[in-house]
């Protein structure tokens, strides 16, 4: 790649480039849920959230400190996506290597990621990396609705 990649914090200003590359990804949203969530997000010191630019932003990764009950804090990849036509060209490992440095930024030696079973690109890149496979899982969604907040005994304050 003879171009110089700029990688840099994100500005809520990135959203509309923000919501492209979502789409990419395979999750479409709108420019005003990308500031939404942005805002959201960004107001958070456990949240990093970097662009990648080169004549324009080609790629984005976000970043989250998550401390549980059950265990040490680290940090999680929540989602990365380099521009089709920018892919296979570097951008992905020098912001994966820009969450590295903010995790330990952070105090935080532990980095995680989740990826879909079937981005077999997407496990070969990470492995090159140096992630290793630690567990296969099911992810259950459930839509909550208006009515369904409150269960017999169990009384929400």
């Amino acid at each position: 790649m003879n171009q110089t990649i700029n990688i840099r914090q994100a500005k809520k200003s990135d959203a509309v480039a923000l919501a492209k590359l979502s789409g990419e990804l395979g999750y479409p949203t709108t420019t005003t849920e990308m500031e939404s969530r942005f805002d959201k997000l960004f107001s958070k010191s456990e949240n990093g959230i970097y662009v990648a630019e080169l004549d324009s932003i080609v790629g984005w990764i976000h970043v989250a400190l998550i401390q549980t009950l059950e265990s040490n804090a680290f940090v999680e990849i929540c989602g990365l996506v380099v521009a089709e036509s920018s892919r296979g060209t570097g951008i992905g490992t020098q912001l994966v290597a820009m969450a590295e440095s903010w995790a330990q930024e952070k105090g935080c030696y532990h980095i995680r990621v989740r990826t879909n079973i079937l981005r077999k690109k997407t496990r070969m890149f990470y492995k090159q990396l140096g992630f290793q496979s630690k567990k296969t899982q099911e992810v259950y969604d459930k839509i909550i609705h208006v009515g369904n907040l409150s269960r017999g005994s169990i009384r929400l304050i």
